[in-house]
């Protein structure tokens, strides 16, 4: 292996919730969100971590932070303004972890969508729909939509998020703020995927969390990773079947192919579909960013 994987974070004294491929620790004024190499498939934790993914994830959250110039969550990537309880963890924290604003989360997955795939592609084959909203007969998997389409989905702490139609988000969070978030996501997607295309990568889709400080909206978590969009090679796309993607492919394949049930704990991944996993979210950063990935 290139690099020793990080699948957790033990910080002493400071509270601690661990999501799936995070661990967030609570600062008093401020928290301490950390990537692990932890990597999810099919709603499971897979016990094997990717050396370097969480990494990647926050340096190109970083880059899009700075990129799309909008209110977030993030007030630095810089460890040094911060005391650690043990300072033996800094080498392993570095370049994984963001110092960012406390806020009231939003209820709501926001969820842009410019082709379609996933479970879009999956509702629109049942009745022409995705989340509510007509789609035209006769697009194809992975189709290119004539302009992107908002489809919320309710944030769920375990499984998959569900997928809402507008109407019913209105009935959560209200109309107001449902159409800001809706004009908002779909604003940041259209220039975050126009950006990505002119460096070789289709985003098909993403989803947006947001917070509220004050009132205000901020965007928070994860911005355009690979974790939280469906990247795609622009120079290998061909409607009308499953693409190529920059992110866990190998890992959904290998799980498929080996005959997990996807219903008992999953296997250890090989170190091969690791080192390949790893390349491909190395690749992503490096063809986005035009930087070397610091920690090769």
């Amino acid at each position: 292996m290139t690099r020793e994987a990080v699948s957790e974070t033990t910080l002493s004294g400071w509270p601690l919730r661990r999501g799936k491929v995070r661990d967030i620790y609570d600062l008093g004024d401020r928290l301490l969100m950390v990537s692990t190499d932890r990597i999810s498939a099919f709603d499971w934790v897979l016990p094997t971590p990717i050396p370097d993914k969480g990494r990647v994830l926050t340096q190109i959250s970083d880059f899009w932070f700075d990129f799309l110039k909008t209110d977030n969550h993030l007030l630095s990537s810089d460890l040094g303004e911060i005391v650690l309880p043990d300072e033996s963890a800094r080498p392993s924290l570095e370049g994984r972890s963001m110092i960012v604003r406390k806020c009231q989360v939003v209820p709501i997955e926001c969820v842009v969508r410019g082709y379609l795939d996933g479970s879009g592609w999956k509702e629109y084959q049942q009745n022409g729909q995705v989340c509510g909203i007509s789609l035209p007969a006769g697009l194809q998997q992975c189709s290119q939509l004539a302009e992107p389409i908002f489809t919320p989905a309710t944030k769920e702490e375990t499984g998959h998020d569900i997928n809402i139609s507008f109407e019913r988000m209105v009935e959560i969070v209200g109309k107001e703020l449902s159409e800001e978030l809706r004009q908002r996501s779909i604003d940041i997607y259209l220039r975050g995927a126009q950006y990505a295309r002119s460096k070789g990568i289709l985003i098909a889709d993403t989803k947006f969390e947001w917070g509220l400080v004050e009132g205000q909206l901020i965007l928070i978590d994860e911005v355009l990773t690979p974790d939280s969009s469906r990247f795609w090679p622009a120079n290998q796309y061909q409607p009308g079947k499953g693409q190529p993607s920059f992110d866990k492919q190998f890992v959904r394949d290998y799980l498929t192919e080996a005959g997990w049930d996807k219903n008992s704990a999953p296997p250890e991944l090989p170190e091969e579909i690791v080192e390949k996993t790893r390349a491909k979210y190395i690749e992503a950063y490096e063809q986005l960013t035009d930087q070397t990935f610091a920690w090769k």
